[in-house]
């Protein structure tokens, strides 16, 4: 069987809601997280997964759970979103009047992860992912999703910038027509309409 990724960043959190940065802060789901959880399940309903790793972190194993993924569900660490540092709960508008021009895919987060050491941990969770085989559910965050999307398509961690990953939304990283040489992006984003 070939490799296929099913990334799913977890439902919306008070935070999400808010636009506050968070990481590694354990907040549960909102009740609309809750729903567009179920619903990622639904839509998912019809694949059978070899292999379901989750994030420690609560909103991401609620959304697994609810989304009816959670029976042999391995908690994957490296599935742990980007430590915000100091810029933890805060907005984009709070940090910039601290740092204008501050980006997270740059410049990283004082106190908290820099994008090499990111970028270090995606590579890590890909080597041990590309050793297995058949659907894999990965059920994880916003930032750590997009640093594993741009290297798994062997590009810079700073591309991740530019691939938004809503709420409850699915993605698909495989192989080109199967060829573990040449990894893809199949779909991106994909499905939360709430």
């Amino acid at each position: 069987m070939t490799l296929r990724l099913y990334f799913m960043r977890h439902g919306e959190t008070e935070w999400s809601k808010s636009g506050q940065h968070t990481g590694r802060a354990d907040i549960p789901l909102t009740a609309n997280g809750q729903q567009e959880a179920r619903r990622l399940g639904e839509r998912i309903r019809s694949i059978t997964f070899d292999h379901v790793l989750v994030s420690p972190l609560k909103r991401a194993r609620q959304t697994c759970e609810l989304a009816a993924c959670s029976e042999g569900a391995e908690t994957e660490p490296d599935l742990i979103e980007w430590d915000n540092g100091d810029y933890e709960g805060q907005t984009h508008a709070d940090v910039d009047t601290q740092r204008p021009d501050w980006n997270l895919f740059r410049d990283g987060c004082p106190g908290g992860e820099m994008p090499d050491e990111v970028s270090a941990r995606a590579d890590r969770l890909i080597r041990r992912l590309k050793k297995l085989d058949g659907n894999v559910a990965l059920f994880a965050h916003s930032h750590i999703g997009r640093v594993l999307g741009a290297r798994w398509i062997e590009l810079p961690v700073q591309v991740g910038e530019h691939l938004i990953l809503n709420t409850a939304s699915l993605s698909i990283l495989c192989y080109q027509h199967e060829d573990s040489n040449v990894p893809a992006i199949e779909s991106w984003n994909g499905g939360n309409e709430s």
